[in-house]
């Protein structure tokens, strides 16, 4: 034959080669109203030459078709791996998603290729079956009809219940497509890429009143990106604007943003110094504070306590104090825990009230009452599930590499999609990813090509630094890995029906077996199965 394919699971990973296929069964696709579904039509064309085909979804339901395309993988995994990895060499991976071109899908000799598929299921859909076929031609000629279907439940899908942030880098949108900070393009650049995030369950974003002290090395700078207008009026006296802030707040509650995370205001591993902070002194713009800032000093102390003094005016007047999130430093580790005390210290009264949340692995800083809501990294959590603060947050980064859950390229499917159930069984507040767009060398010291390197130019797993590409119109293309975290955080809201219709013991009893952050299933067939069921007991309940 000159063409074979299979529909699998969203969750498949398949490589040029063949590598990861398996005899999945065809996925027969169980759905809540207002919720995503996808599939995907891996094919090898055997014939020589290459050539170009078309697709055709037909079902009664909204469809789209979007290549997978093969990304970079130049960096896969760390020095430290388990075996629940795809591969561990470099090369080229499938990843991004692209939408279909003027010409049609690839027919690549010898190579195995994927469509994904998406189902959108409308809040108003009727509940059924509804058969599903894709038909793909070349040339004239019918290369398959395959068919599947979607099950349509009674039930609307509840909104995420706690914050998602995927952190925002507006700076690497700017640099990448060469526009001018808080110019109509690239607020338009932003908007498009908040649309984006919010679309697939993202719901808080990072908001830079100051250019966020994130990933910059010692005595570097990132592009200027801050919101806020600061004039020295005289000696220790400032003045600010808000015009920009309340210009990104409204964007992104319009977008489908309920949570504003103001960016950090200490600089990273240990709050010893300031952010940058331009502002006027003596009518020209300069930096105020930066990285030559004692973070614990007395005048950035009182420039502080005037800023939140303003700032809170503004968050009530927008209505969103009850929705906006504070942080002091990002990850710090315990040789700072004397620096991180005192920038809290120097916050503690101006933020009374407010939620601060801040990414950490060690517990004492929640023992000492340094934190409200600790973000810890997954493989950290075992302490503070043992001693639990009130709010417990999840995180995991390029450090999160042996047995729980994350997002690399070179990981199964299902290793990104089973974090849902697992933040729904312990009950996480929320759950934090530091790069949703970040296209910058680690300690961005010069700016880099995501479609030529996924890993930061080789500093971290490769998928880690950003879920988005930045497509050539100024759209995000989606990557696979993102659609991935849409289904986690779609089986978190499905877990939440089952649990407002029947309570939460009744959800907690289809995650049967003792699974934890560091040992769950790795079968796709367990996970799968396991969301169809979470969804059919809810709409039953």
């Amino acid at each position: 034959m000159n063409f074979e394919y299979q529909l699998v699971p969203s969750t498949h990973k398949v490589f040029p080669g063949g590598e990861g296929l398996s005899a999945s069964a065809s996925p027969a696709l169980v759905a809540l109203k207002g919720e995503t579904v996808s599939f995907q039509l891996i094919y090898r064309w055997n014939a020589w030459g290459r050539a170009w085909g078309q697709v055709q979804v037909r079902c009664p339901l909204p469809a789209r078709a979007r290549t997978v395309e093969l990304v970079p993988c130049d960096y896969p995994c760390n020095p430290r791996f388990d075996q629940n990895y795809l591969t561990t060499q470099p090369g080229l991976y499938p990843d991004r998603l692209q939408e279909l071109t003027p010409q049609g899908f690839p027919l690549v000799a010898g190579q195995w290729r994927s469509l994904w598929l998406d189902i959108q299921v409308d809040q108003d859909a009727p509940a059924g079956t509804y058969p599903v076929e894709v038909i793909l031609t070349a040339q004239g000629e019918t290369l398959c009809r395959a068919e599947t279907s979607c099950q349509v439940l009674d039930l609307a899908m509840p909104k995420l219940p706690i914050p998602h942030t995927e952190w925002f880098h507006s700076d690497c949108l700017a640099q990448y497509y060469g526009v001018e900070v808080f110019s109509q393009r690239y607020w338009q650049l932003v908007e498009n890429f908040v649309r984006t995030a919010a679309k697939r369950r993202c719901n808080m974003l990072l908001t830079p009143v100051f250019t966020p002290p994130l990933d910059t090395a010692v005595g570097g700078q990132r592009l200027t990106v801050q919101l806020v207008d600061v004039e020295e009026q005289s000696p220790g006296v400032y003045a600010f604007g808000f015009e920009n802030f309340r210009r990104w707040v409204n964007m992104a509650l319009s977008c489908g943003m309920e949570y504003i995370e103001i960016s950090h205001l200490f600089s990273q591993w240990g709050a010893v110094a300031a952010p940058k902070i331009m502002g006027l002194r003596q009518g020209e713009l300069c930096q105020l504070f930066g990285w030559d800032t004692d973070a614990g000093g007395s005048q950035y102390a009182a420039f502080l306590h005037q800023f939140l003094s303003a700032l809170k005016v503004q968050l009530d007047d927008l209505g969103i104090r009850d929705k906006t999130y504070f942080h002091i430093s990002d990850e710090p580790s315990m040789e700072q825990l004397g620096s991180y005390r005192k920038a809290w210290q120097t916050v503690q009264e101006d933020l009374k009230g407010y939620a601060v949340v801040d990414a950490l692995s060690d517990h004492a800083f929640y023992k000492e009452g340094l934190v409200q809501q600790p973000v810890c990294a997954l493989d950290h959590i075992e302490p503070f599930l043992q001693d639990r603060p009130e709010k417990l947050w999840g995180y995991y980064c390029t450090s999160q590499c042996v047995d729980v859950p994350n997002r690399f390229i070179a990981q199964p499917g299902q290793r990104t999609r089973v974090l849902g159930v697992l933040l729904y069984k312990f009950g996480l507040n929320g759950f934090l990813q530091w790069g949703y767009n970040f296209y910058n060398s680690q300690f961005s010291l010069y700016p880099v090509d995501p479609y030529r390197t996924t890993s930061a130019d080789s500093a971290f797993p490769s998928g880690d630094p950003f879920v988005v590409y930045p497509g050539p119109d100024g759209q995000p293309e989606e990557s696979l890995r993102f659609m991935l975290m849409d289904e986690a955080m779609a089986d978190y809201c499905a877990l939440t029906a089952l649990e407002q219709r029947a309570g939460r013991d009744q959800a907690l009893a289809c995650l049967q077996g003792a699974i934890s952050f560091s040992a769950y299933p790795q079968e796709e067939e367990w996970l799968l199965d396991l969301a169809a069921g979470i969804r059919r007991q809810a709409a039953q309940a």
